[in-house]
């Protein structure tokens, strides 16, 4: 019998939860975060075209040398600076099953500043 990770399963658990409700469509895509124990990922999601319009993650070059909050606030400036270039300016978030508070409320707040509506 394998053996799984149970913070993970609950995670997932809460992630499908999430999901029944926030949706991105063309006119207000989804902001989903991933976060790792080592760095944070966002991708502006456009679900009906199951298209990726914009994306950001601690491993860009601009982004290393910093502590873990830090990362999370400049990929949020970043991947809003990228989705605004695409054209989007306002966003649903989905904190991906995640508490919303250190790294995640941080990713969230800077990408609010740098102009995303949500």
């Amino acid at each position: 019998m394998k053996k799984t990770n149970v913070s993970y399963l609950a995670r997932q658990r809460r992630h499908e939860r999430v999901r029944k409700v926030v949706s991105g469509t063309t006119e207000r895509p989804r902001l989903n975060v991933f976060r790792s124990l080592s760095h944070i990922y966002a991708q502006v999601i456009d679900d009906i075209r199951g298209v990726t319009l914009a994306s950001a993650s601690s491993l860009d070059s601009s982004v290393t040398d910093v502590p873990k909050t830090e990362q999370a606030k400049l990929v949020g400036k970043l991947v809003a600076e990228r989705a605004l270039g695409a054209g989007v300016t306002k966003v649903v978030f989905d904190r991906g099953g995640y508490k919303y508070h250190g790294r995640v409320k941080a990713l969230a707040d800077a990408s609010r500043e740098a102009g995303l509506d949500f």
